[in-house]
């Protein structure tokens, strides 16, 4: 059954305009009451990866979350503004990541609370197809439903992030890295993705794509004006939209490829229950967008001189540029495949072969020093 979408236009981030939009967008869907009860605990799952001002356009922006937050507080709920970013999952990292990204102001205004507890439980997750057990944040079970609030953003492994992908950050701190290494293709780690995100199961879900992120993202790259906020039932419909607005095709973003493999959405935005402004409207032709290629070109079962060969010269991996590295080891600290070795308060990688591309280095540096190389043989073959 395909889910009810809202598309309205929003060229800015100004408070009172903002709660205009998350008001008409609920009456788009059909009212609050429909998806929510008077009294009931909503999580808001932001998109927190790292601290980063808002303005940057690496994290969701607090006015959407203010806006989302009030209405929702004024009807009677009992919102709580949460994520697990990247890194260790501690209050003393999450203080500094809500006052940094606005969250912590959008919540005092608002009348939502903050979360602050990191613990964590083992669930079983019957649904799943990789993942049948999940190590999950508590913040996701204490709630009664969860609303996942991303931000629209191009991706440096996945290529494109948004509503489904959002939902990784309900997997607490480091445990997010073991994932990643049990998951080393983006193939793999897609269906990791979807098992995840079927388990919080979002009631809705919220996409700041006012401005954007292309190039290297999901918080190395650069802002990129789109003017939208999107919400919509189904996350994965949800990002149905948000690939057409980039002007990319869904079977060229691994994540959705597998959902319309799995049937968890059409296979084009074309068939979305869409209301609201035109769609066609916010769509960026040259949108920049990783073009990274997996080395499962090469079939299933690769010979293993080919697939070395392969992981040596063909794949991408990651670089750093020391002139501005800031020695901080977030990069090392946080390598799933334990291949960056800081040498004189510098990161250097120490196994192309074993790096599984992740490029959690990328994501989690504060000073955008690491930079994703791609060699010639793989410049080419991104072409086709």
């Amino acid at each position: 059954m395909i889910g009810l979408i809202s598309i309205l236009k929003c060229e800015n981030y100004d408070y009172e305009n903002m709660l205009k939009v998350v008001e008409k967008t609920f009456n788009n869907l059909g009212g609050i009451e429909k998806y929510i009860k008077k009294g009931e605990k909503v999580l808001l799952k932001v998109n927190l990866v790292m601290k980063k001002a808002p303005e940057e356009a690496a994290t969701t922006h607090p006015a959407l979350v203010y806006a989302l937050a009030k209405t929702l507080v004024d009807y009677g709920a009992d919102v709580t503004i949460g994520d697990s970013p990247g890194g260790p999952f501690s209050e003393t990292l999450l203080k500094g990541m809500y006052k940094h990204t606005g969250m912590e102001d959008a919540a005092e205004k608002s009348g939502a609370k903050l979360n602050f507890d990191t613990s964590s439980s083992v669930v079983e997750n019957p649904n799943g197809i990789a993942l049948k057990k999940l190590t999950v944040a508590n913040m996701v079970l204490n709630a009664d439903k969860v609303i996942s609030v991303c931000k629209l953003k191009s991706h440096s492994m996945t290529r494109y992030t948004g509503a489904a992908k959002n939902m990784f950050g309900t997997i607490p701190g480091t445990t997010k890295a073991e994932y990643h290494f049990n998951c080393q293709d983006v193939e793999s780690f897609s269906v990791c993705l979807a098992d995840i995100c079927l388990f919080s199961s979002p009631v809705l879900s919220f996409m700041d794509a006012v401005e954007a992120m292309e190039g290297n993202g999901p918080t190395a790259g650069t802002p990129r004006h789109v003017g939208a906020v999107l919400a919509g039932e189904n996350p994965f419909e949800l990002d149905l939209c948000g690939a057409k607005i980039i002007n990319t095709q869904p079977m060229e973003i691994p994540l959705l490829k597998h959902a319309i493999e799995r049937r968890l959405c059409p296979d084009s935005a074309e068939s979305l229950d869409i209301s609201g402004d035109d769609i066609n409207t916010f769509i960026v032709k040259d949108f920049k967008v990783p073009q990274n290629k997996s080395m499962y070109f090469l079939g299933q079962n690769p010979p293993e001189f080919l697939l070395r060969f392969v992981k040596k010269h063909i794949n991408p991996r990651p670089v750093f540029d020391h002139s501005i590295c800031v020695g901080c080891g977030d990069c090392a600290d946080n390598c799933p495949a334990k291949v960056i070795a800081m040498e004189n308060r510098k990161p250097h990688l120490v196994s192309t072969e074993k790096c599984i591309r992740c490029f959690c280095c990328q994501e989690l540096c504060p000073r955008k020093a690491v930079s994703v190389y791609k060699p010639f043989i793989l410049r080419m073959l991104s072409k086709f």
